[in-house]
């Protein structure tokens, strides 16, 4: 069975920082969070003290099975304390339980989003924190920074009863997949799913229907899934997005499921034939 990756249905987002005995704390090194190496773990309170990490850095996560969640970020070139290890968000699929990675992943944008907001991008002044609300803002020009989300569309191409999928050039993972692109200033959802797939495979499609969405934080990426209708045109790759696109129907060997917790996988699995 594939789950997305998502918070736990329990959770309840704070921006308050909250007066809690015992925090618990995702320090984050870019995408790289603190574990125990033992068990993968998150790291005592009493290590915030001895790391140096200032209350200017610590951001108020959420309440989760009436624990408190905080996050933080730390410079690039810290050494992991003994006993504790850097690991990537990647590496955390499969590893740790999908309700904890959901909400490191949402630990993990907010930590990414303050790090790169304590300067203002117009003038260069530091930034400051605006009470009530998870906004940073210049006091010198008035520039307002809140947490970037990119979203990002993919769709799946049914052509009777094949879809498409394809294997893009610069995934992390050499796996037939979706169709998927960033959207563009001033541009829908839907108008990028239409540009996406006649720019990336040539092909016009119609009949778009919502599948489902999903927060993606590789840094900060909202991922909305739909299927669309084949339309007309043949498979043209744009070699610098596509290494290769084809069809796959229930006579064929389907490759290997994208990687788990990803809405790709809940997409393809929708679509896979039985016993392939």
């Amino acid at each position: 069975m594939i789950t997305m990756l998502h918070t736990p249905n329990s959770f309840i987002p704070t921006i308050a920082p909250q007066a809690h005995p015992q925090p618990h704390t995702f320090i984050f090194q870019r995408d790289r969070v603190l574990l125990r190496e033992s068990d993968q773990s998150l790291p005592d309170a009493s290590l915030l003290a001895s790391l140096g990490i200032s209350s200017q850095r610590l951001h108020p996560v959420g309440l989760w099975q009436q624990d408190y969640y905080q996050t933080a970020w730390v410079e690039h070139d810290m050494e992991a304390p003994p006993g504790y290890v850097f690991l990537s968000m990647r590496a955390l699929f499969g590893v740790v339980g999908d309700d904890f990675l959901g909400l490191a992943g949402r630990a993990c944008q907010l930590a990414e989003w303050s790090r790169t907001h304590q300067y203002c991008g117009a003038c260069a002044t530091p930034t400051e924190l605006k009470a009530g609300e998870r906004c940073y803002t210049c006091p010198s020009c008035g520039m307002v920074a809140y947490p970037r989300i990119s979203p990002a569309m993919m769709v799946l191409i049914r052509k009777g009863d094949s879809v498409l999928l394809a294997m893009h050039t610069n995934s992390p993972y050499k796996r037939y997949t979706a169709l998927a692109g960033f959207l563009e200033a001033g541009e829908s959802i839907e108008e990028a799913v239409h540009r996406e797939v006649f720019e990336e495979v040539g092909l016009r499609v119609h009949n778009l229907q919502y599948f489902n969405s999903q927060p993606w934080p590789f840094p900060h990426s909202l991922m909305i899934a739909f299927t669309a209708d084949y339309l007309d045109g043949e498979i043209k790759v744009d070699e610098s997005e596509i290494a290769e696109a084809r069809w796959f129907g229930p006579d064929d060997e389907w490759p290997e499921t994208p990687i788990g917790v990803s809405i790709a996988a809940s997409l393809v699995n929708a679509h896979r034939p039985p016993g392939r």
